[in-house]
């Protein structure tokens, strides 16, 4: 078995008996995806909610939720993966920091969240677990045995979704 790291801006795909794993999830958004049939499993480090507005920057497309994961998604179909079977988890989103005159549904964590959701829906995923928002971090290890996503938070143990 090995452990692979998905750092920020990062998805990578495995096959069982492998973990995807990533640390720190802040306001990022960590989503694991699954097809339990081809067991095929995916994970990506969300920075950021959409590409809009950075298209000319040159940065990488899996550092925002809405290209990143349908890329993530089509490197899984090449990997032999079925769209129509696929499941996703999520954890992160947090509120690290209370900046004054901001809504809790403006932080940037929770507007990834949303776009993460958003992205799902519009790709035909559905997103059967999720651990978001709070202002905690959390480290994800995903397993691509079984599908369970294990989250970890400071002074919190872990859980398992």
């Amino acid at each position: 078995m090995k452990r692979i790291a998905v750092d920020i801006a990062m998805a990578k795909v495995a096959r069982p008996p492998d973990l995807l794993y990533s640390l720190g999830l802040g306001s990022c958004v960590g989503v694991a995806i699954y097809d339990s049939v081809a067991r095929i499993g995916g994970l990506i480090h969300v920075l950021l909610p959409s590409q809009d507005g950075f298209e000319n920057g040159g940065h990488v497309r899996t550092k925002f939720a809405d290209s990143g994961i349908q890329d993530l998604v089509e490197e899984m179909q090449r990997a032999g993966a079925s769209r129509a079977r696929m499941k996703a988890k999520m954890a992160g989103g947090a509120a690290m920091f209370s900046i004054r005159d901001v809504r809790p549904e403006e932080t940037i964590g929770a507007r990834n969240v949303e776009s993460c959701k958003n992205t799902l829906k519009r790709l035909g995923i559905a997103l059967i677990a999720q651990d978001t928002g709070g202002a905690k971090g959390r480290t994800i290890e995903f397993n691509t045995e079984t599908g369970a996503l294990t989250i970890k938070m400071i002074n919190q143990g872990e859980k398992i979704i």
